[in-house]
């Protein structure tokens, strides 16, 4: 088995409590690398296409890449890999914090539950031994009490990958939360291990990762921690708070439900800014041996709203999605909804982007008072935010419509309630504005996970491979994006946060650490050749599942229809021809079907799938 791996997944059957070790294959290994590189190629060949999201027959995947766990600087990542109940096609969410390093440090690279529990269970795996344990006394509980129980039992080293009541109540927009505010939020993955009454993985091990070249690894780690640059500067001080105000003065952030212009319609964002959020910092957090640490603590509040002390700090998209969008510049409530999400195990992102629907709607008079419970639900009511929020984190009237997200949230309501629904395909969309940074533009509809900001993009971009191109024009940027995207695939699937890749002297950097760990000797190519593997994977479980991202409908305050008139981009509007045909060319996918040509698949080494989709 290649270094880097403890060469090995757990496979639990829930419905008969039956376990199974499985020899990870090196090939597929090399091929895949981890994470949903991985997790994608071993779902497609064992989910049977339109199985129920919610129901026994999905699996659910908790995988690592070669890199976590290991001396390769922002080796703490793990991803949750499953068919999603949000998009109906492939899902996966990506979280740091400790979880994942030391689920190889028990003995697994990965492990994937199939059936549902009869009742609530947890699993326990300590240094390669598992068991599965009743979870009846945790069933309830938000998601710090079950961190700080577990840890009671098993000692302050357990690392606990858990959801809270959302999850349980199958929200659609719940996540899978670890290390109290770490969270694999999207996809709505929460709610596929709430349907298979899995409350808890617990993970405890002191066993090593192996690594070809520890010397060479440790050696580059002191290198690339002296020549960090940068963003780092800004993320280690602010985390990623730090780009609120850029993303304000360049319109790269939704306002008013996506239908305003944050520098116009909010024009108090600074009291959301970095430095505000700072002055509430208790200390700041990093996730496993990061040297970045953008995370944050939170001081205890004695003002209006109350959270308490080492809440986490709320990071950019929450506060775009309960900030700027939502017209909110009260700082306290948004650490507050923060606050509530991650015990109840929600994505923030969602979470904000179906308040700020609801706002819309009754202020458009779809929904009343009558449906909120009097709660005046109006632009930048801070109060009624709140209150909201904790309605749908528990699904207590209205919110137990919007706990679905926007898309199932505006076909019970109806009324018209559509058209405020800000998703691509089931999914929120994220808090960037592709009409503003145009790399979003193609990411958002054509990537297998849509409306995503971190799946794809053009960067942290390799300059060494960088074509040239024009950064302010949609057309002949197929090339640049192609090559963002396979990147940004091969690092996800090793275990290493973007922030870090972002922050290191050159993209050799991460790949001269892959290999340090694996033995692999790739270059820039093999690197993006194994990316490339991993898009059309993903890409190919969507359309064996019959979708087609040219099918998806886009929001038109997404692609500027009508264009805005004030701001900093006024007039721009996105076409879909523009933003696909010259990707689609360049990853050589059909223009009309997306479906991959039989001689790309063969370059790539997937001839065995052409198959089933071609």
């Amino acid at each position: 088995m290649a270094s880097g791996y403890m060469g090995k997944i757990l496979w639990v059957d829930l419905s008969r409590k039956k376990f199974k070790d499985e020899i990870l294959d090196e090939k597929i290994c090399r091929d895949f690398v981890g994470g949903y590189g991985l997790g994608a190629r071993i779902l497609f060949d064992r989910l049977k296409p339109g199985i129920d999201p919610l129901g026994p027959e999905n699996i659910l995947g908790f995988i690592t890449g070669p890199c976590t766990g290991t001396d390769a600087l922002g080796g703490s990542r793990y991803i949750v890999v499953t068919k999603s109940p949000l998009t109906m096609g492939w899902g996966d969410a990506n979280s740091g914090g400790n979880f994942g390093p030391y689920l190889k440090f028990a003995g697994y690279d990965g492990v994937f539950f199939t059936g549902v529990s009869d009742s609530p269970v947890y699993l326990l795996i300590d240094n390669g031994k598992y068991e599965l344990k009743d979870a009846s006394d945790l069933w309830g509980m938000d998601t710090f009490d079950v961190e700080d129980k577990i840890k009671e039992i098993y000692g302050k080293k357990a690392e606990v990958a858990c959801i809270g009541p959302s999850g349980e109540n199958l929200s659609l927009i719940s996540a899978i939360m670890n290390n109290k505010g770490r969270a694999a939020a999207r996809s709505g993955v929460g709610a596929v291990m709430g349907s298979k009454k899995l409350k808890a993985v617990v993970v405890k091990g002191d066993m090593k990762v192996p690594v070809y070249d520890e010397d060479l690894s440790k050696q580059l780690r002191k290198k690339y921690l002296k020549e960090l640059g940068g963003p780092y500067d800004s993320f280690n001080t602010f985390g990623t708070v730090a780009i609120l105000s850029h993303c304000v003065q360049i319109d790269d952030i939704p306002a008013k439900n996506w239908g305003g212009t944050a520098i116009v319609d909010q024009p108090d964002y600074s009291e959301i800014g970095g430095d505000k959020v700072l002055e509430h910092q208790e200390k700041r957090y990093g996730c496993w041996r990061c040297p970045v640490a953008c995370g944050g603590h939170m001081k205890e509040s004695d003002r209006e709203y109350k959270y308490k002390k080492n809440s986490s700090k709320p990071e950019y998209e929450t506060l775009a999605m309960f900030g700027t969008d939502c017209l909110n510049s009260d700082l306290d409530s948004i650490i507050l909804v923060n606050d509530i999400c991650n015990r109840y195990g929600l994505d923030t992102i969602s979470a904000g982007a179906v308040i700020a629907f609801a706002i819309e709607c009754y202020e458009n008079g779809i929904i009343t008072d009558n449906d909120t419970d009097g709660i005046e639900m109006t632009w930048g009511n801070h109060k009624s935010i709140v209150a909201m929020t904790e309605k749908l984190a528990k699904r207590e009237g209205l919110g137990d419509i919007l706990a679905d997200g926007v898309k199932v949230a505006a076909k019970k309501i109806g009324n018209g309630a559509e058209e405020y629904a800000m998703h691509i395909q089931g999914q929120e969309v994220a808090a960037h504005d592709p009409k503003a940074n145009l790399q979003w533009a193609i990411a958002y509809i054509l990537d297998a996970t849509p409306a995503r900001h971190c799946q794809g993009g053009e960067g942290p971009l390799p300059p060494e491979v960088l074509p040239e191109y024009d950064k302010k024009s949609l057309k002949n940027r197929g090339v640049p994006h192609k090559i963002g995207k396979c990147f940004s695939h091969a690092y996800n699937a090793a275990g290493v946060c973007m922030f870090v890749v972002a922050t290191l002297p050159r993209g050799l950097a991460f790949i001269d650490s892959l290999n340090a760990v694996t033995g692999w000797n790739l270059g820039m190519e093999d690197v993006l050749k194994i990316g490339e593997r991993i898009a059309n994977i993903r890409h190919m479980f969507n359309l064996r599942e019959g979708l087609n991202a040219r099918k998806f409908k886009v929001p038109d305050r997404i692609l500027g229809r009508p264009a805005k008139t004030v701001g900093p981009n006024p007039g721009v509007t996105l076409y879909e021809d523009d933003m696909f045909n010259d990707f689609l060319k360049a990853m050589d996918w059909d223009i009309e079907t997306l479906k991959p040509s039989r001689k790309k698949l063969a370059e790539l080494d997937m001839e065995d799938i052409a198959e089933s989709i071609v």
